[in-house]
């Protein structure tokens, strides 16, 4: 894709931009989209673009950001245009504090883990409905966690992968508790489509930015290349932060929940499912003492 014309086309030149995602980092699949942040100050959502033949995520972002989130997702970016050299320095300030950042995000994502356990051994005590999606959420908050600390930008469609290839340590072994409670060894094309077009239309109820166009083209990639496992982790993290930004309208919405049961792929022992809750809750509480001690 030729950014430089996607830039002339959408008038972003008069702002600094910069390429990032899988493709600044050379990882991707031929499916992958383009993240072009683009950092005009502004407080927009995520823009999705069809432009040729490929896909870009359009990101407003802000010199100013101190979002620690942000902030890592910032921290690989291929600067496209920066006449101010504003976007440099950020990079630079963003290359100084890179390991407190990574360590930072990996602490408040075990939080969220902790804290999404919490509200499925609730909602088990309440029989209620989202009992199962608070547990996914806190399976791949504690996979997220994970990732951070081994200094990996967070990618749903590369984060499996890239945690299969992770050395050995003390905390690497909980991934164990990650693979065995998130569900992937359920994973068949017929299954899959299911989860895509609940995933879809989840996305479509909570983003309302056309993400569902990219979400097919990853399946119908994922299939094609017989990546099964990978296809069901990448549907579920993407289910976990649409689920998370709805977490505090839940209950005004109990009709998503038919939709979130197979874009989930639920299970429905109970008993299982607060087994697995308790597994997540350990793992995430160990690893926060390991990193208060280091």
């Amino acid at each position: 894709m030729d950014i430089e014309k996607f830039i002339e086309d959408n008038d972003l030149s008069e702002f600094p931009v910069g390429l990032g995602g899988c493709r600044a980092d050379d990882l991707n699949f031929v499916c992958c989209d383009y993240d072009v942040f683009v950092f005009d100050g502004k407080s927009e959502p995520v823009k999705i673009i069809r432009s040729e033949n490929d896909f870009v995520v359009l990101h407003h972002a802000s010199v100013d950001e101190n979002q620690t989130r942000k902030l890592l997702q910032y921290s690989n970016l291929q600067i496209i245009r920066d006449d101010s050299w504003d976007l440099q320095m950020l990079l630079s300030k963003i290359q100084k504090k890179q390991a407190a950042l990574y360590s930072d995000f990996a602490k408040n994502c075990l939080i969220e883990s902790l804290f999404c356990c919490q509200k499925t051994t609730e909602c088990i005590s309440n029989s209620d409905i989202f009992a199962h999606c608070w547990q996914k959420c806190a399976i791949y908050n504690l996979a997220e966690a994970i990732s951070s600390i081994n200094h990996q930008r967070t990618s749903p469609s590369h984060m499996l992968d890239s945690l299969r290839k992770l050395d050995k340590s003390q905390i690497n072994e909980h991934l164990s508790v990650v693979t065995s409670a998130v569900g992937i060894e359920r994973a068949t094309p017929t299954l899959l489509e299911r989860m895509t077009k609940s995933t879809i239309g989840f996305s479509d109820f909570v983003e309302k930015n056309n993400h569902s166009a990219i979400i097919r083209e990853k399946h119908n990639f994922f299939i094609k290349s017989s990546m099964l496992s990978d296809c069901y982790f990448y549907l579920g993290y993407l289910n976990k932060d649409n689920f998370l930004r709805m977490k505090d309208v839940l209950n005004q919405n109990p009709d998503i929940i038919h939709i979130l049961k197979i874009a989930f792929d639920v299970e429905s022992d109970l008993n299982l499912l607060e087994q697995q809750s308790d597994a997540i809750k350990k793992s995430s509480n160990d690893i926060l003492g390991i990193l208060s001690n280091s």
